[in-house]
């Protein structure tokens, strides 16, 4: 959850150019808190592209993708 929640930041701050989150992405780090808290592999699960369950909805696999690539 650290992890994301800083790569997250990171990614607003430099694309959308603010020192706190835009609304957009303070929804998407609430939503990856969520997921992750749900994840049935718990502190063992590696990856999520490697996973064998995607619990993502499409819509926010989309923006992850683009978060974690930045």
């Amino acid at each position: 959850k650290e992890t994301v929640s800083r790569m997250i930041e990171l990614y607003c701050r430099k694309k959308h150019r603010r020192k706190q989150l835009c609304e957009e992405c303070a929804e998407l780090k609430n939503y990856a808190h969520t997921r992750l808290s749900l994840c049935p592999f718990g502190e063992e699960k590696g990856a999520c592209s490697n996973c064998s369950v995607h619990c993502y909805k499409p819509e926010y696999r989309t923006k992850i993708k683009a978060v974690m690539r930045y």
